[in-house]
């Protein structure tokens, strides 16, 4: 396995994605994703800082993750984009459905702002 899993929150992952997702590990990254997503998460960043190939066949179970998880309000992100990975992002338009981040940490972020700005106390609106 290429990849690596590191869970940020319980609903949150950080996919280290390796040197390759591609043919010949695809159906590995795709079981292993459908089973965290099984145990809650959400929210996938992956990162392809150290990815040199992306194909057709990896781009096609990023896809299918993104399917699964929308219906349930969840998000695939990209960060740390490798120059080979984001020629393949802007051949095939995917920069219209991925999010994509400088870092993992700024993708992580944009996951945490909603969720402070929802615990801020609302003002009363109205009177009384």
């Amino acid at each position: 396995m290429s990849f690596t899993f590191q869970k940020a929150s319980p609903t949150a992952a950080v996919v280290r994605i390796g040197k390759a997702l591609d043919f010949r590990n695809a159906a590995e990254f795709k079981a292993a994703c459908q089973e965290h997503a099984r145990q809650g998460i959400r929210y996938y960043v992956l990162d392809f800082s150290g990815t040199g190939i992306l194909d057709s066949t990896g781009l096609g179970v990023i896809f299918s993750l993104y399917r699964q998880l929308t219906p349930a309000g969840g998000q695939v992100v990209f960060a740390s984009v490798s120059r080979p990975v984001q020629v393949v992002v802007q051949l095939t338009r995917t920069y219209k459905v991925f999010r994509q981040f400088p870092t993992v940490e700024a993708a992580l972020q944009a996951h945490a702002a909603p969720a402070a700005q929802a615990q801020i106390p609302q003002r009363p609106t109205g009177t009384a």
